[in-house]
């Protein structure tokens, strides 16, 4: 009996004790806790890093094993340009468990900003292979090959990115703009038939032979467009347009539209000039402003662009306002273009909406000034596609309410094709 109580104290002396360790330990971690938040708060709100770096000091001390005051005192040292010392604490961090992700953030951007980027390469390939289900690490990875100017690296990393990931948005189009600074070359021809179902009015035809010309720099575009427009079968007007286009790039997430055209004919403006600003943030998000100047027979006017676009994936979606000026009186109109990318550039499908005629529309750009202040609404959709590594080809068709006086509409159906050679 005496043996059974005296185990009995044991178990309870014992079972005292470790309660008592136990809630030592809880009351150090909640201690340690708030030291580090305090430390925090100095740090990000006060700016008082002295204070916040005698408290990380202080937190390795009572919790030696407690890696985020390590990666606190290396921000620390980071912010107050103590470089070597920050790098020896994210490394330390990184050594003892590469969960922090926060640890190889600051490290690389630290590197990037010193411009240290093979040291930066490095770190972000153990990033990556720590965490690779985070894109974070690989978009940075990029940002590396572009600071770095090589351009090899950079495009091989993009094709590697673009089949890893085809829906996401930035690798979308950062691919897209890497392949149109590559040197290629294009002819190609253009064709629109569109029939009305006004009696005695149209078909209308046009076409377009044309000629593209890609480098580094941007591309060229030289084109020469012709248009036969018919009434009761017999042509009513006729004549050719000269056209001359560049996208000039400005940077590496801007560039620039540059167009001119000149006819002697009436069935085309005399001229018409154009120029438009494209900048790309990041999410995939572009915007563009710019503005349209048309002179014909009778008249010429301005016309002020604004555009917005968004990569979703593999969707592509754009809407670009115009307002067009006239005699003190301002027209809008609207576009709405979609398009479903499948690998490259060239191949999508196409869906576009829109009201109102704008100067951006070839086929009725020389009906312009009678169709301005009267209400259009148009529906299209299209298929284009690479076949090979030469031959590009699309097909496209439209339907377009068109008011041809007031109170009075026409309906119309348009049909394109298109071919281009890749030499």
């Amino acid at each position: 009996m005496r043996y059974r109580n005296y185990i009995k104290t044991l178990f309870i002396l014992f079972l005292i004790l470790g309660m008592s360790i136990n809630n030592t330990v809880w009351a150090q971690k909640i201690d340690v806790d708030s030291l580090l938040n305090v430390a925090i708060r100095e740090v990000n709100k006060d700016k008082n890093y002295e204070s916040a770096l005698k408290k990380t000091e202080l937190g390795i001390k009572l919790a030696p094993d407690y890696l985020d005051f390590y990666l606190l005192k290396g921000r620390i040292y980071q912010l107050t340009k103590v470089t070597d010392s920050a790098r020896y604490y994210y490394n330390y961090v990184i050594d003892k468990n590469p969960v922090y992700e926060d640890a190889f953030n600051y490290l690389i951007n630290m590197d990037i900003d010193e411009k240290n980027y093979t040291d930066a390469e490095i770190v972000v390939n153990k990033a990556i292979k720590a965490h690779p289900e985070k894109r974070e690490f690989r978009y940075k990875k990029l940002i590396i090959y572009e600071l770095q100017g090589d351009t090899n690296k950079k495009d091989e990393y993009l094709k590697e990115m673009q089949a890893m990931y085809p829906k996401d948005s930035d690798f979308k189009l950062h691919y897209f703009i890497v392949d149109t600074r590559l040197k290629s070359d294009r002819i190609g021809v253009n064709y629109n038939y569109t029939t009305f179902d006004r009696s005695g009015y149209g078909p209308w035809n046009y076409g377009s032979l044309q000629y593209i010309r890609e480098r580094k720099w941007g591309s060229v575009i030289g084109r020469i467009n012709f248009a036969n427009r018919l009434a009761a079968d017999v042509s009513s007007t006729n004549g050719i347009q000269y056209e001359v286009e560049s996208y000039i790039f400005n940077g590496k997430k801007s560039y620039s539209y540059i167009g001119a055209g000149y006819s002697p004919e009436p069935v085309f403006p005399e001229w018409r000039l154009g120029y438009s600003f494209f900048h790309n943030f990041e999410k995939g998000w572009e915007i563009d402003l710019g503005a349209r100047y048309l002179q014909t027979e009778n008249t010429d006017f301005a016309t002020a662009v604004v555009g917005v676009g968004k990569y979703l994936g593999n969707y592509w979606i754009n809407l670009r306002s115009y307002f067009q000026f006239d005699n003190s009186t301002v027209y809008p109109a609207f576009t709405l273009t979609s398009r479903y990318y499948f690998n490259t550039r060239f191949d999508y499908l196409t869906l576009i909406a829109g009201y109102g005629t704008s100067p951006d529309e070839r086929t009725t750009i020389g009906q312009i000034q009678q169709r301005l202040a009267l209400d259009s609404y148009r529906i299209g959709g299209g298929y284009y596609k690479l076949f090979g590594d030469h031959y590009i080809t699309g097909a496209q068709i439209s339907y377009n309410n068109q008011e041809y006086t007031l109170g009075l509409k026409q309906n119309e159906i348009e049909f394109a094709l298109m071919f281009q050679y890749k030499l």
